[in-house]
């Protein structure tokens, strides 16, 4: 009798999970609308982490971001009874910053001003300082992998939409888009010898909002040493 329960419970498990049907990472509207990301965000208890200094560089960077509240007994998020918080934004690995943080502050290291890396709504990921090719051509630039827009319309800007990659000098100034708008971000590599940075993305071709073997994979490169950094498209297959 056990274990034909078991099995009754098991077949319901399965069943419910059938019915479950995975978020899209891309809602698509009639027109082509793009989320506006302008706006500021003013919700949550925002902080920022102490400086970062890139090694090599002249602007310290402040990561800014929501503080995190965790609760071990699984009480309501902001309730009093919640017993831990977390003022840490980001994580720093000599050239690489990764985290959640919804933007970085730069600040040059004889000055008190403080500018903004962007007036978006966006979560910024990771951020690469590229040491190697500003140690061979005294061209100082950070790589961002984040997210910019809502592209799954539930309200939120985070990891469940569509990752893009960014530009910027060591300062925060010229911040550039690289990938295409719905595309997503697969990875990105530097080839040093050419002073590119290469990187793919795919395009949801069949428009299910979901990203996967009946898309397409589109490959580019931008030359690091241009005035102004232009993308361009390659074959390699």
């Amino acid at each position: 009798m056990t274990r034909i329960i078991l099995s009754l419970a098991l077949l319901i498990s399965l069943a419910s999970c059938k019915e479950e049907k995975e978020t899209p990472k891309v809602i698509y509207e009639d027109a082509k609308s793009k989320v506006e990301t302008t706006a500021k965000d003013t919700s949550g208890f925002k902080v920022a982490d102490l400086p970062i200094l890139m090694e090599g560089t002249n602007y310290l960077i402040h990561p800014i971001g929501d503080v995190r509240v965790y609760d071990n007994d699984n009480k309501v998020y902001g309730s009093s009874k919640t017993n831990q918080v977390s003022y840490a934004i980001s994580n720093y690995n000599r050239f690489e910053i990764t985290g959640y943080f919804d933007n970085l502050n730069f600040q040059h290291i004889d000055s008190t001003n403080v500018k903004p890396l962007t007036d978006k709504v966006v979560q910024i990921q990771t951020a690469t300082f590229l040491n190697a090719i500003a140690a061979k051509t005294k061209k100082q630039i950070i790589v961002y992998t984040l997210v910019d827009a809502d592209t799954n319309k539930d309200g939120k800007i985070n990891q469940n939409d569509i990752k893009s990659l960014y530009l910027s000098t060591s300062s925060g100034e010229k911040f550039t888009k690289l990938s295409e708008e719905f595309q997503e971000l697969i990875d990105w590599n530097i080839i040093e010898t050419q002073n590119r940075l290469y990187f793919r993305c795919i395009e949801d071709i069949n428009k299910n909002g979901a990203f996967d073997t009946n898309d397409k994979v589109h490959y580019h490169f931008v030359n690091l040493l241009a005035n102004e950094w232009k993308v361009e498209l390659y074959k390699p297959i």
